[in-house]
């Protein structure tokens, strides 16, 4: 009781300092827009060139700034889903997973120890399997990265550290859908265990009303690449529980969609609207993989979900950073219907024009599901991503007082690096395959775009801990942030990072509250 109170004080004291609470965003207090008055949509902002690597080493970021430019820009129906949406996420079931998580990891490292032996005579030291955390005392989270032996600082701390596995060894590769590489892992009970899971689903999707929060459950750890797309379409909320509404509702969305084309479409090149277009057709072949954008086809189908949803949502038209979140959604719907393995090697003009169509109409309802709960990160001065990164700010440099100091003391601000991770929803920053992993979770947790994700960036930024810590001056320490080397990175990464994000979710659980309106 008296922990209690004493919390209870703190929030008090430094209520304007928590991850969450609410600050006021100077500019983001502005009149409906409407074109007839105003007579362009918003323009995006040009880009500014991307940081140069100077020989000199700079310590300060004022010397930085005067050096270079801003160091962020890339250079670039359904009632019943409504109210089951509302509802929150087993605890249980996710600590369950995630423990079972690190568990995995550490027998798999075992095993890939014991297959590279020299000889019989040397025996590798077993590894020590990750502890179970105590529901009731979930204070420090270590990062993954981090050694096993705590400095002597933490050792004089009241607080328990949390022994955590190594990372996994970048050799294993893993495949778009979710299954790691039979022949890097050489485990015939991965794969018994992911047919049973692949089992649970079509049981689960095959009844008359499929049950959402078991969905969710199932979902949290991964989805099958088989079943993916149907059960993205349901979590997102675009098709509706009942089987039997579901051809009804595919069929009267897809002809909403294009009834959008026909009517909005071809005023892409007015002057009311040439600037959004204009700005839209500049960013397609920035985004990446660049082998399935570059597609003519696609790039057409890009531009077309872009443009309607500008032109359906004048509060903030389009933005840069939006036309990323198309691309894990037109991948996933695409995988139903290409034989490759490899999205970027399927030629999208053998694809039938109907198919095209269904996923086309698809992408943008799926997509704009998902900027439905995180528009405000790109309405005027984008106060959404603004409070997320202060948000951010403030969480690690209760997680990691360290890292927190580390940056401020060499002037790296969290807008500089974080901002990215915000607008684009880590898809910079991690390959594809990842961020499809990452979203089968964002998908099955309340308000994962909007509100988990911010404990992904937490989880994410302390995994570096180590190179962080190592890196001295400004300059060397902001391009590092800017370029994590997560080229390799598998699900199996993306897997312990979303369990160490939901530790932090249970251990700072005060946070999100003060954030929720």
């Amino acid at each position: 009781m008296a922990s209690d109170g004493a919390r209870k004080q703190f929030w008090k004291r430094s209520n304007s300092k928590v991850p969450g609470s609410i600050q006021h965003v100077y500019g983001a207090q502005h009149p409906p827009f409407d074109p007839l008055l105003h007579g362009t949509l918003l323009k995006a902002t040009p880009k500014a060139p991307s940081t140069p690597v100077k020989a000199k080493r700079i310590s300060t970021f004022q010397e930085f700034e005067s050096n270079t430019s801003d160091a962020w820009d890339a250079g670039e129906d359904e009632d019943g889903l409504l109210a089951m949406a509302a509802e929150s996420l087993s605890s249980d079931v996710v600590m369950e997973t995630a423990n079972r998580v690190l568990r995995n990891h550490s027998q798999r490292q075992e095993r890939h120890k014991l297959q590279e032996a020299p000889g019989p005579e040397q025996k590798p030291k077993p590894v020590a399997e990750p502890p179970l955390v105590p529901s009731g005392d979930i204070r420090l989270v270590k990062s993954i990265s981090e050694s096993h032996t705590s400095c002597p600082a933490e050792s004089a701390s009241d607080t328990v550290p949390l022994q955590r596995s190594q990372s996994l060894p970048h050799s294993v590769t893993v495949a778009l859908g979710g299954t790691s590489d039979p022949s890097a892992l050489s485990s015939s009970a991965l794969s018994e265990r992911e047919a049973s899971r692949l089992d649970k689903f079509k049981q689960l999707l095959a009844g008359p009303h499929t049950d959402l929060e078991e969905l969710r459950k199932l979902s949290w750890s991964g989805i099958p690449k088989p079943v993916r797309p149907i059960t993205w379409k349901l979590l997102s909320g675009y098709l509706p529980a009942n089987v039997d509404r579901r051809p009804a509702t595919l069929q009267r969305k897809q002809k909403e969609y294009f009834a959008f084309i026909e009517h909005y479409y071809d005023s892409r090149n007015d002057d009311v609207h040439q600037d959004t277009y204009r700005q839209i057709h500049i960013d397609i072949p920035r985004m990446s993989p660049e082998a399935l954008i570059l597609q003519p086809k696609v790039t057409e189908i890009f531009e077309r979900i872009l443009f309607i949803w500008a032109i359906r949502h004048p509060a903030s038209g389009y933005v840069q950073g939006i036309n990323d979140l198309v691309t894990p959604f037109f991948v996933v719907f695409m995988c139903e219907h290409i034989e490759e393995e490899d999205v970027d090697a399927a030629d999208i003009s053998r694809v039938p024009a109907e198919v095209l169509r269904n996923v086309e109409a698809d992408t943008y309802w799926c997509m704009s599901k998902l900027l439905d709960g995180i528009q405000d990160n790109y309405t005027f001065a984008q106060p959404g991503i603004q409070m997320k990164v202060k948000m951010l700010e403030e969480l690690v440099s209760r997680i990691d007082e360290q890292v927190h100091r580390h940056l401020d003391q060499h002037e790296v601000r969290y807008l500089q690096f974080a901002f990215r991770w915000m607008n684009n929803l880590l898809m910079r920053e991690v390959p594809l395959h990842c961020t499809i992993r990452l979203w089968d979770t964002y998908q099955s947790e309340p308000e994962g775009f909007s509100h988990f994700h911010l404990y992904v960036c937490a989880a994410f930024l302390v995994r570096w801990r180590k190179e962080i810590l190592e890196e001295k001056d400004f300059q060397e320490l902001l391009l590092f942030l800017q370029n994590l080397p997560t080229a390799h990175w598998g699900d199996e990464d993306i897997s312990l990072l979303l369990a160490e994000a939901y530790r932090l979710k249970f251990a700072f659980a005060d946070a999100p509250n003060h954030y929720k309106k």
